[in-house]
C-alpha cells in the first residue's frame, strides 16, 4: 500500500512499517522495507516520521535524512551536503589496519566526514590521527566524529594545512579521493550527483587528477616504512599504482570482489 503526504500529515500515529515501506518503494528506494525500520526508529513523532520519508522520496540520501550512517560497525555523523561513506571503503580499512600497529600517526586525506580515519583509529584502539577536506561542510561533520578519538581536522588542499612537525613521522596515509572520471558525473546516481558535493566525486578526466596529487606528496611525510593507501576504481588501478611507484614508493594493488573494493598500496623504503 502506498500512502500520500497528506495522509502522513493528518494522521496523529504513524502510519505502518509496511505503509511507509510502499511510499518509499513507490519512490524507487530498492531497501525500502530495511530504510522503513530505520526511519520509524529514528522519528520521534508522526509528523517527524513524515518529514523525513518526505525528505528521503525527494532524493535525498538515506544518511542525510537519518544524520548518520554507519560504517566499519560505526555511527557517524553525516551532514547535508557532505559525501557518505561507501561500504566499499570498509576494504581499505581493513588493509590499512593490517599495516599498522597501535599509536600510529595516521593521516587521512579528503576525509569527508571523517569516516575512514575514525574506523582505522577504531581498529588500532589508539591512534595519532589527523584529517583533513577542503570543504566546510566535511570539515564540522569531521570534526564531530573525531573529537571523541583525539582526532585533530584540518581545513584545506591536501597534506598543505597538515602541521609541518608531522613531516616524515607520518605512518599510514590513507585517502579516498575523488576518483569518478569528470564524463561519468552523469551517469552517477541523483542521490550522489545532486546532493554531494561535486569535489569528493569529480576526479578530471581520467579520475586520477587528485589520487596524483596524493601520492606524488607522500614521500615528504611519511616515516621509512609508513604506507599510502589510495582508493580507486578496477579499471583505474594500474594507472594509479604507476604514480605511486614515480613518486619512489613500491607500489601493489590490492581488490575485493564482494565490495568491488580496489586499493593501491605503496610503501616508502626503510
Amino acid at each position: 500500500m502506498s500512502v500520500s503526504p497528506s495522509s502522513f500529515s493528518s494522521s496523529s500515529s504513524s502510519p505502518s512499517r509496511s505503509a511507509v515501506a510502499g511510499r518509499l518503494r513507490s519512490a524507487g528506494c530498492v531497501f525500502a522495507e530495511d530504510e522503513a525500520d530505520l526511519l520509524i526508529s529514528a522519528a520521534r513523532t508522526p509528523d517527524d516520521l513524515a518529514a523525513m520519508v518526505e525528505r528521503r522520496v525527494s532524493g535525498l540520501p538515506l544518511e542525510h535524512v537519518l544524520g548518520w550512517a554507519e560504517f566499519c560497525g560505526l555511527r557517524l555523523a553525516v551532514e547535508p551536503g557532505v559525501f557518505v561513506p561507501r561500504p566499499r571503503s570498509e576494504f581499505l580499512i581493513r588493509q590499512a589496519s593490517a599495516l599498522a600497529r597501535p599509536g600510529a600517526v595516521v593521516v587521512d586525506l579528503c576525509c569527508g566526514s571523517g569516516a575512514l580515519g575514525a574506523a582505522l583509529a577504531a581498529a588500532l584502539g589508539r591512534a595519532e590521527l589527523h584529517a583533513v577536506d577542503v570543504e566546510p561542510a566535511a570539515v564540522r561533520c569531521a570534526r564531530r566524529n573525531l573529537a571523541p578519538l583525539g582526532g585533530r581536522v584540518h581545513e584545506g588542499d591536501l597534506y598543505g594545512p597538515l602541521p609541518d612537525d608531522l613531516r616524515g613521522r607520518v605512518d599510514v596515509v590513507i585517502a579516498s579521493p575523488p576518483y569518478v572520471p569528470t564524463a561519468s558525473i552523469g551517469l552517477l546516481p541523483p542521490e550522489a550527483r545532486l546532493h554531494e558535493p561535486a569535489v569528493a566525486l569529480d576526479g578530471g578526466a581520467d579520475g586520477l587528477d587528485v589520487a596524483r596529487r596524493v601520492a606524488a606528496a607522500a614521500p615528504g611525510w611519511l616515516a621509512p616504512g609508513g604506507c599510502l593507501l589510495i582508493e580507486t576504481g578496477e579499471l583505474q588501478a594500474a594507472s594509479a599504482a604507476e604514480a605511486v611507484t614515480a613518486a619512489g614508493l613500491a607500489a601493489r594493488v590490492a581488490h575485493c570482489d564482494d565490495l568491488d573494493a580496489t586499493a593501491v598500496i605503496g610503501t616508502l623504503p626503510a
